[in-house]
């Protein structure tokens, strides 16, 4: 299935509790568990006002469909074409 990076604008989003970023990913997870395997959430980056989510999914209308179900916004979602570390460029 094609990996995503999903960029959601949340203002303030940074300076949320640990319990409130744990409700958000209950949440998520929740809906998850509702749509099936179609979705897959990977891990979340949490900056000062967005968020940058990777999720692993059929396509993107099934992010689309897992953000309106959750309620969160997702601005930009962008299909990963490959993937590059460190070790691409050799020794």
């Amino acid at each position: 299935m094609p990996k995503y990076v999903i960029e959601r604008d949340m203002p303030g989003v940074g300076q949320l509790s640990p319990a409130q970023l744990g409700e958000a990913s209950r949440t998520s997870c929740n809906v998850l568990k509702k749509i099936g395997p179609r979705v897959q959430w990977v891990q979340s980056y949490v900056t000062a006002d967005k968020i940058y989510c990777v999720y692993i999914a059929v396509n993107e209308e099934a992010v689309r469909e897992h953000a309106r179900q959750a309620g969160f916004p997702a601005n930009q979602i962008s299909e990963v074409k490959t993937i590059i570390d460190p070790t691409t460029g050799g020794s």
